[in-house]
């Protein structure tokens, strides 16, 4: 399990970064950079950091799940996940 405090910063960064989606889009297209520059740092979307939804862990992330590696080969094993199933020939 991931530290409470890397799953908040990551929900506390993933807000700002909807907050001032407009705004960046809006300077960015009129290529004020100062302007851009004045925003926060983790309002840019390149530094949100994919996370599993259940651990929190941040590497082996599986997008199509939104789980990690860890998670999902638990899951499918279980069969909690429809249309999955463990291959075997």
């Amino acid at each position: 399990m991931a530290k409470e405090s890397m799953k908040a910063r990551e929900v506390k960064r993933a807000k700002l970064v909807e907050k001032y989606a407009e705004k960046r889009k809006a300077l960015k297209d009129a290529g004020d950079y100062e302007g851009l520059a004045k925003l926060p740092k983790n309002s840019s979307r390149v530094r949100l950091h994919n996370r599993c939804s259940l651990t929190g862990r941040p590497k082996g992330y599986m997008r199509l799940f939104g789980i990690s590696r860890i998670q999902f080969r638990e899951m499918a094993s279980n069969g909690l996940i429809p249309g999955v199933k463990k291959a075997s020939w």
